[in-house]
């Protein structure tokens, strides 16, 4: 890719934004590495890259690359207000609620700043109905949080005998979250996968890699791809593992 083309992926992706100095091994491999082949690459779409790259920033306490990506996801309208705080909810679910916080600071500033440079007053956030925090009727609930762990995860659900598994998994997690609107299953999928990689969970990150391909929700791939933009934005070690256990589960596919 010549560097006009480059310069244009790096502006179509991080909007605004000056493009790093190449002058140095970091600044070479981002300009002609991650923005010249990574970025540019066909094999997943721009929306679902962001998921992977967002996951990442936020995980690992990037205060700058975060605020740059949510700016940019928002911005470009490659991602929606609404999917982007969507997300912050799964996200912490699988990366925790700390971590989750200040991902949703980072939209609220970064909301912000688009409507200011526009020239425009800030809209509020959606205000949300009772209605989508599900059933209240817990056996119900509970009924559903089963039958939704055994769709995602395409194995039989935990027994409910441990506040873990019975508030946190069943009841919150599948009784609630998976079933969501706001985001596809694929898109919870994608950025599950990412979550449990870089959280250094193997049986989570076994399973839901399994499922995700086994499912049809992911080819292999787009797999392949979010493995690559993974290990780019969180490293090769973790993207190792990552691709490992992609291959394993897709040998271990049903034909």
């Amino acid at each position: 890719m010549d560097d006009n083309a480059v310069a244009r992926t790096r502006t179509d992706v991080l909007p605004g934004h000056e493009p790093p100095v190449a002058t140095t091994p970091f600044g070479r491999a981002s300009r002609d590495f991650l923005y010249g082949e990574v970025w540019s690459r066909p094999g997943l779409s721009r929306r679902d890259r962001r998921w992977t790259t967002l996951t990442c920033v936020a995980a690992a306490d990037a205060p700058g690359p975060i605020e740059d990506h949510v700016h940019a996801a928002l911005a470009s309208g490659d991602i929606e207000l609404a999917a982007m705080l969507e997300f912050v909810l799964h996200f912490a679910v699988y990366c925790g609620w700390p971590k989750a916080s200040h991902l949703e600071g980072a939209i609220a500033r970064q909301w912000d700043r688009i409507h200011r440079e526009r020239g425009e007053q800030t809209p509020p956030w959606p205000q949300l109905a009772n209605e989508t925090l599900g059933s209240g009727a817990w056996e119900d609930r509970l009924k559903r949080g089963v039958e939704e762990f055994i769709d995602v995860n395409l194995v039989p659900a935990p027994p409910a005998n441990s506040p873990y598994r019975h508030a946190g998994i069943l009841n919150f997690v599948f009784g609630h979250v998976w079933q969501r609107p706001g985001l596809t299953r694929r898109e919870r999928r994608i950025i599950t996968v990412a979550c449990v990689a870089l959280d250094d969970s193997p049986v989570p990150l076994r399973s839901h890699v399994t499922a995700a391909l086994h499912s049809g929700d992911v080819t292999k791939e787009e797999m392949d791809e979010i493995v690559l933009q993974f290990s780019a934005y969180y490293g090769f070690a973790k993207g190792e593992a990552l691709a490992d256990t992609v291959e394993a589960a897709w040998a271990s596919k049903p034909d």
